[in-house]
């Protein structure tokens, strides 16, 4: 066996799928095994595997140990002359594994190898070829040097930006996401470090190699593209710690006296200033538009008191002070939160959420106004100005944040991309049927034919003519049909082509079209597959809303609650369960739903069959049942089985 082929999955199905595919074509001209090594995904993957790619040995982990035990266990049973670790989110050119194979071969101190990476938008990636992180290359990568200076060689060390990234060169680190290893080399140094649970394993087994003397190399006479942030989510507190803790481990084990001790600071420095960077950043995306629209409505609300004092009682100093620090803030947070509560600001294109958000938060203000003592009373006429204030201002914010961000006042607007799909006629068929199955809406502006000639009338011409007609269309999507298109003629396009455009691939005998614009962002995927409306963010927020308001409200009716219910003990074991988030007033009635893959929510005290005067049903029903919540979850839904299944919100 010339090639032994690693993958470690974990809850990248459509991904990984497209990956075997790539694959698969690379080993035709290559002896090769491939492995795929599950650590307990839940998104059907490893079922995936078994019906789509039967002749891959599949090991399903139950657990999750880790990328580096999960790679050992492949390696173990591996008969392969040469091991290729390679990420579950990449996509391989057709000859990759040939001309990878030949060069390891020709250069018998290679013991490692490393390849040409893109990500989903066409762009370099420049962790292709790194070098050593040493104490004060950490230093100028933690500081932003090696940013301010790409192409030096002195602050650019982490990513060796001097070298030119189309030349064979000897490096010192090779990526996790496609690392050949030559086996006999493996047996002398050792197998990947299990200590390193995620991230650093391959920095210390390309310096494992370096110290016994063989050589790492980047070999870009072959690209793969690499979904960057699909495998593992980039940009996270929790991808921080654990990327800067698999440093420290490295630093540790490799750097003793001064050096190290020097190092492990540096590292640790750099886990807190990058961890409050993230922080600050996330908090202040969250917060921007919130924080916005509630500084807005305040300063609106002060000068519609000082008008409607002056026009109205012809008093400039009718109101008090206790309209600044009691009801401004309080009329404020209402309507933000009820912006909030209605989904306003989970889709910041959207018009109507944020409008109704004020329509129901005027409501609450009115219905609260009339149980506010006499020195809060203020004026219901303020609050109607402050409401159509906030309506006003909040509608001509959005349209500026538009305008500044997309040039255009398109907001609320449907605006599809220009698409185009690339492939044969059947393929370009197959293609539309997806996406009109799909719901995805595009303008379609044609295909292009992935033969020389035009073969069919929606056709706007060749692949050759694909630069033209992208210019000519202003196309900003494309789909490729991989079944047509040689992976190596898609790269060449995204790189030529460049990032202003989205690429997305149709792999053969899928049913899902896969792309991925930002390596900090997931993935973007059209598929005919089942979407959960429970797993909305605006369904998930307001299904904790309810739970918690629906607890609070039972602890202030204790009395009559513990006449109704059947078992009072449990009822009062599941409100506190319920307010700590342990459990859910309503959620699936079988223990372990397994036949639709449903998304995980918490354990529940009701479930749909406590909507029905029914007996008690099979096991497929009740997983039927659990389906249809998931998939058409509402939120009147779980009011509706409350109200039917009163009696048994004590059960255990």
């Amino acid at each position: 066996m010339k090639l032994s082929v690693v993958i470690v999955n974990y809850n990248v199905r459509y991904f990984l799928e497209q990956t075997l595919i790539s694959a698969k074509k690379a080993a035709e001209s290559v002896e090769t095994e491939i492995f795929v090594v599950d650590n307990n995904s839940v998104d059907d993957s490893v079922q995936m595997v078994k019906e789509r790619f039967p002749e891959v040995q599949l090991i399903a982990n139950k657990d999750n140990p880790g990328f580096s035990i999960a790679n050992n266990q492949a390696i173990h049973l591996s008969k392969g002359a040469y091991i290729l670790l390679l990420n579950p989110d990449t996509v391989v050119e057709e000859s990759t594994f040939r001309k990878c194979v030949e060069f390891m071969d020709e250069h018998p101190t290679c013991g490692g190898l490393g390849v040409k990476m893109i990500d989903g938008s066409g762009k370099f990636l420049p962790e292709s070829k790194r070098g050593f992180p040493s104490p004060f290359v950490a230093f100028c990568k933690t500081f932003g040097l090696s940013k301010l200076f790409p192409k030096s060689k002195l602050f650019n060390g982490y990513h060796l930006g001097y070298l030119d990234k189309d030349e064979i060169h000897k490096v010192d680190v090779l990526s996790g996401a496609f690392m050949m290893l030559r086996k006999s080399v493996l047996d002398e140094i050792g197998l990947l470090d299990e200590t390193f649970f995620m991230y650093g394993e391959d920095i210390d087994l390309s310096y494992r190699i370096k110290q016994a003397g063989y050589e790492n190399y980047y070999f870009p006479s072959t690209t793969i593209i690499h979904y960057k942030g699909e495998s593992t989510k980039k940009g996270s507190l929790n991808y921080v710690r654990v990327f800067y803790q698999a440093m420290i481990i490295f630093a540790r084990k490799h750097f003793k006296g001064s050096k190290g001790s020097l190092f492990i600071l540096m590292l640790q420095m750099a886990i807190y200033l990058r961890a409050f960077i993230t922080l600050v950043g996330h908090w202040s995306r969250k917060l921007f538009l919130p924080f916005s629209d509630a500084l807005l409505i305040g300063i609106g609300l002060y000068f519609l008191r000082d008008f409607w004092a002056i026009y109205y009682f012809k008093d400039p100093h009718y109101y008090d002070a206790t309209f600044l620090w009691f009801n401004i803030p309080l009329y404020t947070s209402i309507w933000v939160s009820s912006i909030f509560f209605s989904g306003g600001y989970d889709e910041t294109h959207s018009l109507r959420r944020p409008i109704r958000g004020l329509f129901f938060g005027s409501i609450l203000l009115a219905a609260i106004y009339g149980f506010l003592d006499m020195e809060f009373r203020s004026s219901r006429m303020l609050i109607v100005l402050g409401a159509i204030w906030a309506s006003l201002s909040i509608l001509g914010s959005r349209f500026l944040y538009h305008f500044i961000r997309f040039k255009n006042f398109n907001l609320g607007k449907s605006n599809p991309s220009n698409l185009v799909i690339v492939g044969s006629e059947n393929e370009v068929d197959r293609t539309l049927k997806l996406l009109q199955e799909a719901r995805v809406n595009k303008n379609i502006i044609g295909s292009i034919s992935s033969l020389e000639e035009k073969v069919t009338t929606l056709s706007l011409g060749r692949f050759s003519q694909l630069d033209e007609i992208i210019r000519i269309y202003k196309v900003n999507e494309i789909i490729f049909c991989s079944k047509d298109i040689e992976s190596h003629k898609i790269m060449d396009a995204m790189s030529r082509l460049g990032p202003d455009i989205q690429y997305k691939i149709l792999p053969e005998k899928s049913i899902s079209i896969i792309g991925s614009h930002s390596k900090n962002h997931s993935g973007e995927l059209y598929t005919i597959d089942v979407a959960y409306q429970i797993n909305s963010s605006i369904n998930q927020r307001n299904k904790r809303f309810l739970d918690l308001g629906l607890s609070l409200s039972f602890i202030i009716l204790l009395p009559i609650m513990l006449f109704l219910v059947r078992n009072k003990s449990g009822f009062l074991g599941n409100m506190l369960s319920v307010l700590l988030g342990k459990k859910t007033w309503v959620g699936y009635a079988s223990a372990q739903p397994q036949l639709w893959s449903l998304p995980k929510i918490r354990p529940s005290v009701l479930h749909p069959m406590d909507a029905f005067d029914l007996e008690q049903q099979s096991p497929e029903t009740l997983e039927r049942l659990d389906f249809h919540y998931a998939k058409d979850y509402h939120l009147w839904e779980d009011a509706q089985i409350i109200w039917k299944g009163f009696p048994n919100l004590g059960r255990q």
